[in-house]
């Protein structure tokens, strides 16, 4: 007897995962090339977009991009943007002068402030919580 599969019948037209949109595709083709981590981040977001979930898998996806304040991905990148902008921490910007510096470390402190922000949080969140039943 054949194993299982858990995604379902998954050789059906109707199961098909679609390819992408036109926002989805346009956002990551305008991130092409910057720099090879952001490369990675769209070979990433690509992959998931167009992967096979199951419910369980996408509650934790939801959950994980953007659903769970301090522990997320949106939340991660604030932390990234604010140490970006911070000349301690990024030695690119030491050579900018210290008003410059201190600005731009402000703007990036204040990312991360709002991307932290649980009002941002809580749609996925809810998105997460409806698919568990929770």
């Amino acid at each position: 007897m054949p194993a299982r599969d858990p995604y379902g019948p998954v050789h059906t037209a109707g199961n098909a995962v679609p390819p992408l949109d036109a926002d989805l595709a346009g956002a990551l083709d305008d991130l092409a090339g910057i720099h090879p981590g952001i490369d990675l981040i769209r070979d990433g977001i690509r992959h998931l977009a167009l992967d096979r979930h199951t419910a369980d898998t996408t509650q934790t996806l939801l959950a994980t991009l953007a659903g769970s304040a301090g522990a997320d991905v949106i939340t991660a990148i604030g932390h990234l943007v604010a140490r970006l902008a911070n000349a301690d921490l990024n030695p690119a910007l030491r050579g900018l002068p210290l008003d410059a510096q201190k600005e731009a470390q402000r703007h990036g402190e204040q990312a991360a402030f709002h991307l932290n922000d649980p009002d941002l949080h809580q749609p996925a969140s809810e998105a997460s919580a409806t698919i568990t039943g929770t």
